[in-house]
């Protein structure tokens, strides 16, 4: 009786009977079990894992031990770097490639890249055309175009006729008076309305060619050139 009463225990005993697989199937088994889903979405994401190490390496900068001096060496090169940029600023200034750019880019508040000769041709058909008022503006942009490509005065977007007048001055002391009249055409004419006239575009086409021809007294220096 005890024998035909235990048999039908015997496979839920067989189910308690340790497993032993071998190594390979434990592997297996186990590479298996960590695929799932749940494993996987629990893992550390490339964010977590940069932003720890860095925590960790931030962290080690504020306690004592023989990791202290290495782990500063890339601060102190990084800040070494920086004090070194803003000394060379403060001495030198900000490099003269970018100041060049602004200058070439505009005219007394516009936005024109056209070269002196560009600007003259420009002016001469509208003369030719009777076109006054447009000839005045585009031939005083080419004296002041002229003397930038000569880096004898160099403007920015901010600059005015009347600045631009008393800068070229300090190049050519003699001809400050026709400058300044010519900026007040200039002035006249595309901020107060007037109109162009025969007699002042020659007078501001004299005073282009005859610049040209010149070399001036000064050339003005970068720095104090560009107006911001």
């Amino acid at each position: 009786m005890g024998l035909t009463g235990n048999a039908g225990l015997l496979p839920v005993a067989a189910l308690d009977v340790p497993v032993d697989p071998s190594a390979p199937e434990a592997r297996d088994w186990l590479i298996e079990e960590l695929s799932k889903p749940e494993y996987t979405a629990a893992q550390p994401s490339l964010f977590d894992r940069l932003s720890q190490a860095f925590f960790d390496w931030l962290m080690r900068l504020f306690q004592p031990g023989e990791s202290v001096p290495t782990d500063w060496i890339p601060v102190a090169i990084v800040a070494f770097v920086v004090l070194a940029i803003v000394v060379a600023i403060v001495v030198w200034g900000m490099p003269r490639l970018n100041r060049r750019s602004r200058a070439a880019s505009g005219l007394f508040g516009d936005d024109d890249t056209r070269t002196a000769d560009e600007l003259r041709r420009a002016a001469e058909r509208f003369a030719t055309n009777g076109d006054w008022t447009q000839a005045t503006l585009d031939r005083f942009r080419a004296i002041a175009r002229d003397l930038t490509e000569r880096t004898v005065v160099f403007v920015s977007p901010g600059t005015t006729a009347h600045d631009f007048a008393g800068r070229a001055a300090e190049a050519f002391p003699d001809a400050r008076d026709r400058l300044a009249s010519a900026a007040r055409n200039f002035d006249d004419v595309r901020y107060a309305g007037a109109e162009g006239t025969a007699e002042g575009y020659a007078s501001m086409r004299a005073l282009d060619d005859e610049l040209t021809k010149r070399t001036p007294a000064r050339h003005e220096s970068l720095e104090t050139g560009v107006i911001a």
